[in-house]
């Protein structure tokens, strides 16, 4: 039972994983948020059930995703944790009996609650101090946030100093906040954009995050953004707020934008009642909202109630239900991704969902197609689950028009003809061409993403012109190209070239054993089961030579991800690619080394605060897991040390108060050995 658990929990992981990092860093969803949540909750009851499986990598642990590089970083002082969320009034009412019953242990205590919409946009951190804005973050992994400040200064609400008219200006103020853009600003910036030839954007949300992070301020200044302002991280000033309505009052006192539809309701029984009214009332609001946060408004009831790793217990999201509409299936198409599967997409009559034109919906799997029955003509009922990701709930059978046929996957890929097979052990057919170009576009993509090969300027639509002209067959090819090669492409300058020759010279000379194994495109093979496959066995021959039962020595990896791994590197095609790629494209990434088994911080748990001066905290998180350790965004008793750097902020007091070992940067590099 424990080994069952203990692979769904890796499933869920790697799952979860990828979604967070589509979601928060390229800003292009991959799951519903329905479905975020769905995996989510099971992950976190798993690992209630089973405390072992529990990683300090695991989403429950962790807020957001890892940061882009495009900008610089800086720590949040105080963490921007995430909220739990709830759906319907039963659960809404459990988490008051939880707050008042379990963590205030008063099961009759009247609490107060504060309701404000829970906008769809962007998380943000200004710092003000003495008034000026001097710092703007993305919300990032919650501990460390990316340095937007100039995209941040180019909003009207950010840039002018705080109003001192009607109470004093605190010495220090961290505010939260969401960076978002009206429905009516939105759909006015598409039509400009289709006027011009352009494509149009997905939804606000998007468009916003995108905005925010133009290398170019002056791009992010034409933007329509508006910000407003929910919350605080560190405050100094002489009269503290001490409830979230005086706080945000405080807010408006010093010119911040807040909430303009919120309300301070007495008891659970009003806040139910407030959540279903604004829920029916969403389209009514000129921005889009996905549910409502729910705040314990007393400030000392907060402190008393705390967090936990990644949320805290005095607040709570409740999600309004997903949006749904009727529509026409105009025809039903096959995809081909990277590793062959073929999925069926509807192409359906557009319609809006929530704000968004919708035009196409995922039908999953053959046995879906088989579920649902859907057909070309077919009225369906179309969910955009989780308000992100369209897809077909049920078919309208009354509305069927008359000779519509089943629809029935194609025994031949509708790529490149080959044949398809399908898999024992999941409801998928796959092509059998491994050189399939649908398959090979997908495995350079691959290779060349951020967490693989990290090759910039290598997107889908040159994939398309290197494939389809016969220049590119598979990764190695890659680095053969030469400026007179790319000379010919569409919109290849003789700039454009030699900055994709520049990034692939990059990339071999910072190439690892995990990119490498991640950029292969080994099914089921994400980036956390690339690095434990990496520090297991250590080099790439030995992943390579590795038989199944040397793979399921390797944490996480059960007997499916052991046997797609052996399979990938049974096969002819592949070796050929890895040898070319070690022969004729330079890629030999050094050993990796196995954590010590011995030293301060094995199996220790170490948490990092403040500014550091030596390392970036990635770097610093990085050098933690090579001796060893495992490296944490929270404190608890069980901590091993904390590294506080200039600006520490709460959790210094916190370790002190635990008893948890305080290390300074040059402690903590002298115990590294550094």
């Amino acid at each position: 039972m424990l080994t069952d658990a203990r692979l769904r929990a890796a499933e869920l992981r790697r799952r979860l994983g990828d979604a967070n990092h589509a979601y928060y860093v390229l800003h292009a969803p991959i799951m519903a948020d329905a479905e975020w949540d769905a995996l989510f909750h099971e992950l976190r009851a798993l690992e209630e059930r089973y405390p072992e499986l529990a990683t300090p990598e695991s989403p429950t642990r962790r807020v957001g995703s890892d940061l882009s590089r495009a900008f610089a970083t800086r720590p949040h002082s105080v963490p921007m944790v995430s909220l739990d969320n709830v759906f319907g009034e039963e659960e809404l009412r459990e988490w008051d009996r939880r707050v008042r019953e379990s963590y205030l242990g008063e099961p009759g205590a009247k609490v107060a609650y504060h309701a404000e919409p829970k906008m769809d946009g962007v998380a943000v951190e200004v710092v003000y101090r003495g008034g000026l804005p001097e710092l703007g973050l993305t919300r990032g992994d919650g501990a460390v946030g990316e340095d937007i400040t100039r995209n941040l200064l180019t909003i009207g609400d950010v840039r002018r100093p705080l109003d001192g008219s009607r109470r004093p200006i605190p010495r220090l103020l961290e505010v939260r906040g969401e960076c978002y853009m009206t429905k009516a600003d939105f759909e006015a910036l598409n039509r400009a954009l289709r006027d011009a030839g352009e494509e149009g954007k997905a939804n606000p949300r998007n468009f916003t995050a995108g905005s925010l992070k133009q290398k170019d301020p002056a791009v992010t200044a034409t933007r329509p953004l508006r910000v407003v302002f929910y919350g605080a991280g560190l405050l100094e000033t002489e009269d503290p707020p001490r409830s979230h309505a005086a706080l945000l009052a405080a807010l408006r006192d010093w010119g911040l934008p807040t909430p303009d539809r919120a309300a301070l309701l007495p008891s659970i029984d009003e806040a139910a009642a407030w959540c279903a009214r604004a829920e029916e009332g969403r389209d009514d609001l000129p921005y889009e909202v996905d549910g409502v946060v729910l705040k314990v408004d007393d400030a000392a009831l907060q402190e008393r109630l705390g967090s936990k790793t990644r949320s805290p217990r005095w607040a709570v999201a409740y999600k309004f239900r997903p949006r749904q509409a009727t529509t026409r299936v105009e025809s039903i198409v096959v995809q081909v991704g990277r590793t062959g599967a073929l999925t069926p997409v509807a192409n359906l009559a557009p319609v809006a969902i929530g704000g968004v034109t919708v035009s196409r919906a995922t039908l999953h799997n053959q046995e879906e197609v088989r579920r649902l029955d859907v057909r070309a003509g077919d009225l369906v009922l179309v969910e955009r689950a989780g308000d992100v990701i369209p897809k077909v709930l049920a078919v309208i059978p009354a509305e069927r028009p008359p000779g519509a046929a089943p629809f029935a996957m194609p025994e031949a890929c509708p790529v490149c003809s080959a044949r398809v097979e399908l898999t024992p052990d999941e409801p998928l057919s796959y092509c059998t061409n491994i050189a399939c170009p649908a398959q090979v576009k997908g495995r350079l993509l691959q290779f060349a993403s951020r967490l693989a090969l990290d090759i910039e300027g290598l997107g889908e639509k040159l994939v398309d012109q290197l494939v389809d002209g016969g220049i590119v067959r598979d990764p190695a090819d890659l680095y053969l190209l030469t400026e007179e090669r790319l000379a010919g492409l569409e919109r290849m300058a003789a700039k454009s070239a030699r900055n994709l020759l520049d990034a692939l010279e990059r990339s071999r000379a910072k190439v690892t054993l995990p990119r490498l194994l991640l950029g292969l495109g080994i099914r089921h093979v994400g980036e956390a089961t690339a690095r434990d496959l990496a520090r297991t066995l250590g080099t790439l021959e030995a992943v390579r030579d590795a038989d199944p039962e040397a793979l399921l020595q390797v944490p996480d990896v059960g007997p499916v991800v052991a046997a797609s791994i052996h399979g990938f590197f049974r096969e002819p095609a592949n070796l050929r690619v890895l040898d070319r790629l070690r022969d004729e494209a330079g890629l030999r990434p050094p050993r990796e080394e196995a954590p010590p088994a011995a030293g301060p911080f094995v199996g220790k748990t170490v948490v990092f605060t403040g500014t550091l001066e030596r390392f970036t905290r990635e770097e610093a998180e990085a050098l933690v897991r090579r001796l060893g350790g495992k490296a944490v965004g929270s404190l608890s008793r069980k901590t091993g040390f904390l590294v506080a750097g200039p600006g520490a902020g709460s959790k210094l007091e916190k370790a002190r108060s635990l008893g948890v070992p305080v290390l300074t940067e040059e402690e903590f590099l002298g115990l590294a050995g550094g």
